[in-house]
């Protein structure tokens, strides 16, 4: 506080640099979906010693040699050279294991993104039988490496960097806090709620600090952060749009329909199987199989898949029959299983003739609509998640306006 008030307005652009003495915290808590809570506590006793007497030391070296310009490694150099190229070793080591932080972080938020639906489905492949958060994506990784790749191409040297991770970094810490007055305040914790406006008034003068960055590398802080924020906002409102668009029918509904058609309609004999969500809801594809093409089987089974917190295990059961000729059959499967809706229908004395899918093919002039369209064509179906036997796969296309 004396400093801002000796410096005035220099004092507080200053802060924009000396936030850079931070950074790393917030890949901290970005790393608690891998690890949780417990070690990161555990590390942090250790880490905030060796960082206050890192950032003395430094301090104290350049006080006696003001000319010094790469103040960290200068200072091993001159106090301790046999420890010189070790340290250096070191702070590579260090570089691979914080870039190891940043990119099991991502992993969490975007494998968040993916269950709260705000997020396209990419292919999750779960690494460990005993933490589910121990994940990998590969789409998400190779997005990284390119993004780096162009940022090491762009900046060149590192303190080119600093504006754009300046920004980058207060922004997060931001909005980290924003996110958690709400909760706070949601929760009626008023204590943690009190303690976190304070948090986030101080991220806030941080964050204001460097602004004037923006013109000077951090604007590409925003355009790289504009890119999953676009992405997130077209999917959820392309995904809304789409759900009012194909209309899906309540199964009451549903089941007049079936109970109405099937008796004097011709059937195919055999089974059919048909994979949906949530068995409140009937998704079109079924309907228009059903009831405009006329294509019933003399048995037919609603297939619904629902993943469990334990790695290992596949269980299937019929729940009910919901109406001659229909019935509900429901898999519960580990997070690690690739399950094959095959073999599970033969243990329960089932050869099914045909399984059916939907599928959406999006018309539209509209050209946010049209990368909507785009990233639903290039996201996996759910389809490639499990063994399914190819020659019985029937795909059915719904053809909608946006």
């Amino acid at each position: 506080m004396r400093f801002l008030i000796d410096n005035g307005i220099a004092g507080f652009f200053v802060l924009s640099e000396v936030i850079l003495c931070a950074t790393g915290g917030e890949a901290l808590y970005a790393d608690m979906g891998q690890l949780g809570r417990k070690p990161i506590v555990l590390a942090w006793y250790f880490v905030f010693g060796a960082l206050l007497l890192n950032y003395l030391g430094q301090g104290a070296f350049l006080i006696r040699y003001p000319e010094a310009r790469n103040v960290l490694f200068e200072m091993v150099f001159y106090q301790v050279k046999s420890l010189y190229v070790p340290f250096l070793i070191l702070s590579i080591l260090a570089t691979v294991i914080a870039s190891q932080a940043m990119i099991s972080g991502m992993f969490s938020i975007v494998y968040q993104g993916i269950t709260t639906h705000v997020l396209p489905l990419f292919r999750v492949d779960y690494t460990s039988p005993e933490l589910r958060s121990q994940i990998y994506i590969g789409t998400v990784n190779w997005f990284l490496l390119i993004a780096v790749l162009f940022i090491m191409v762009e900046f060149q040297e590192s303190h080119r960097l600093a504006a754009a991770y300046g920004l980058a970094v207060t922004g997060t810490m931001t909005l980290t806090g924003i996110m958690m007055i709400w909760i706070f305040y949601l929760k009626g914790q008023w204590v943690k709620f009190l303690v976190s406006i304070l948090v986030t008034l101080v991220d806030g003068i941080y964050l204001l600090s460097n602004t004037y960055k923006i013109l000077h590398g951090g604007y590409w802080s925003i355009i790289l952060a504009a890119i999953p924020f676009a992405v997130m906002v077209i999917y959820t409102s392309g995904e809304r749009r789409l759900y009012r668009s194909l209309r899906p029918l309540k199964l009451e509904h549903f089941l007049k329909k079936f109970a109405t058609a099937y008796p004097g309609m011709t059937k195919i004999k055999g089974t059919a199987l048909f994979f949906l969500r949530n068995a409140a809801r009937i998704p079109p594809y079924i309907v228009k199989t059903m009831f405009t093409n006329d294509i019933i089987y003399e048995d037919n089974i609603l297939v619904s898949v629902t993943r469990k917190d334990l790695p290992f295990g596949v269980a299937g059961r019929f729940k009910q029959e919901l109406a001659p000729g229909l019935r509900i059959y429901e898999i519960n499967a580990g997070y690690m299983e690739v399950i094959s809706v095959e073999r599970l229908m033969k243990h329960a004395g089932i050869d099914e003739k045909t399984i059916f899918y939907g599928l959406e093919d999006i018309a539209t002039r509209n050209i946010v609509w049209k990368i909507f369209s785009l990233i639903k064509r290039i996201s996996p179906t759910f389809i490639q998640f499990h063994k399914l036997p190819a020659p019985k796969l029937h795909g059915v296309v719904t053809r909608v306006e946006l």
